[in-house]
C-alpha cells in the first residue's frame, strides 16, 4: 500500500495523522490533530478539524465539514453537502467552545446528500439517512431514516439495499442476508446467515 495522496491544491497542518493509500482531494483543509485511517477518500473542499477522528475505508463527498466532536467510525460514506453540527445553540457573541456535544457516526453508516445531522447524536451501525434529512435524534442500526424531522421509514441491509419482510424477520433481496427484529432493533439473524 503507498503513502496517503494528497492534492497540491489540500493544506494537511503539521499534527495531522494520514493513513496509507487516502487520498485527498482539491481544496481540502486537514487541521493538527485531526487522524484520518487508511484508504480514505476526502473529495473537493472538505475540512477536517483538530481533535477529530475518521476510520478507515470512509468516504467524503464534496463540500463536507466534520467539526470537532465528530468521530466517524470505518466503512462510513458522508454524501456531498451533508453537514453536522457541534454547538446545539451557536451564537457569534457567546463562545461555545466548552458545550461542543459528540456527534458518533458508527461503522458502515451511509449519510445523503445535503442531510444535516444535529449534535450529541448517535448514527447506528448501517443506517441509511435519505438524501435532504434532518436527524435530531439518534438512529437504530440499519434504519433507513427519511425527511425533515428524519423518521425511520425502513430497514436497510449492510449491503445499503431495501430490505423486505415485516414481523419479526426481513430478508435482503440482493445478498441474501437475514435480520431479526426485536424491541424496535434490527440484528443480524446468525441462525439465518447468509
Amino acid at each position: 500500500m503507498s503513502g496517503p495522496m494528497v492534492h497540491p491544491s489540500a493544506f494537511v497542518d503539521d499534527g495531522a495523522t494520514i493513513g496509507e493509500g487516502t487520498r485527498i482531494w482539491h481544496f481540502c483543509h486537514v487541521m493538527p490533530g485531526a487522524v484520518i485511517g487508511a484508504r480514505c477518500t476526502l473529495g473537493q473542499n472538505v475540512v477536517v478539524m483538530n481533535g477529530t477522528r475518521i476510520g478507515d475505508n470512509v468516504k467524503i463527498q464534496n463540500n463536507v465539514s466534520i467539526y470537532e466532536g465528530v468521530v466517524l467510525e470505518d466503512d462510513v460514506f458522508c454524501g456531498p453537502s451533508m453537514v453536522f453540527t457541534n454547538v446545539i445553540n451557536p451564537r457569534s457573541h457567546v463562545s461555545r467552545k466548552t458545550e461542543y456535544r459528540r456527534t458518533l457516526v458508527r461503522r458502515g453508516a451511509t449519510i445523503g446528500a445535503n442531510a444535516t445531522v444535529l449534535c450529541g447524536t448517535t448514527l447506528g451501525e448501517y443506517c441509511l439517512i435519505g438524501a435532504g434529512a434532518v436527524v435530531t435524534r439518534d438512529v437504530p442500526a440499519h434504519a433507513l431514516m427519511t425527511g425533515v424531522p428524519a423518521r425511520r421509514t425502513g430497514w436497510v441491509c449492510a449491503c445499503g439495499e431495501t430490505l423486505e419482510g415485516g414481523g419479526p424477520s426481513f430478508a435482503c433481496k440482493a445478498c441474501g442476508a437475514r435480520y431479526a427484529l426485536a424491541d424496535d432493533r434490527l440484528t443480524a439473524d446468525r441462525e439465518g446467515g447468509r
